[in-house]
């Protein structure tokens, strides 16, 4: 229990592990940060693992550790899109199967509300959700369901693993070594995840005001 306990830890906060996976690991370093973000983006069962955190913290590393921060960035923008596709194609195959019936909440009606709400917006969703912890792994699931057009989603997931990945990488390796952001780093960590949370939690409270 104690080896699985320490296992979920690593998982979980691995932006604080980085490090110590760096110096034992060497370039398994690339892979496990190619699935974390591979999962994070491409499972609706995983939206709990570190993404912002994550890419600020490995963009701090290649400033002081002498990763190359061109090929970090550029292992980070596929494992986004590729885990944005597979997000599409699972919801886009499981969609029909799911909406089939007339359970309350999933029943066609629901369905064609989606599809048609992807067809307007669905291009600005794929794109911002990206900013979004959680939203990021479901609103290209959603999209597969709601049969967003797959090349319309293809640039909006490319634009937005773009910015996304480079956007967090690149603050991390230029602010990240900053003394004062170095010796805070655990407070820098929980600042950019309660700003990521923060645009949600506000949309939240207003919808639960109107």
């Amino acid at each position: 229990m104690e080896l699985l306990a320490q296992f979920a830890d690593i998982v979980l906060h691995l932006d604080q592990h980085l490090l110590w996976l760096l110096e034992n690991y060497g370039n398994w370093f690339y892979l496990v940060l190619f699935l974390i973000i591979f999962c994070e983006t491409g499972l609706v069962v995983t939206p709990f693992l570190p993404g912002d955190s994550l890419l600020f913290v490995a963009g701090a590393l290649a400033a002081a550790d002498g990763i190359d921060v061109a090929t970090l960035s550029t292992v980070l923008m596929v494992a986004a899109f590729l885990g944005d596709n597979t997000n599409y194609w699972i919801g886009h195959v499981l969609g029909p199967r799911v909406f089939r019936g007339q359970a309350r909440w999933l029943n066609r009606a629901h369905l064609e509300k989606t599809e048609a709400f992807y067809r307007r917006h669905g291009g600005k969703t794929v794109l911002l959700a990206r900013f979004f912890p959680i939203l990021r792994t479901f609103a290209p699931f959603v999209a597969g369901i709601g049969r967003m057009p797959y090349a319309r989603f293809v640039a909006f997931s490319a634009a937005g693993a773009v910015l996304w990945i480079n956007s967090l990488v690149f603050a991390g390796y230029f602010f990240g070594n900053i003394p004062f952001i170095k010796e805070n780093l655990t407070l820098v960590i929980l600042g950019i995840v309660a700003l990521s949370l923060m645009p949600g939690f506000i949309h939240f409270l207003r919808t639960r005001t109107a």
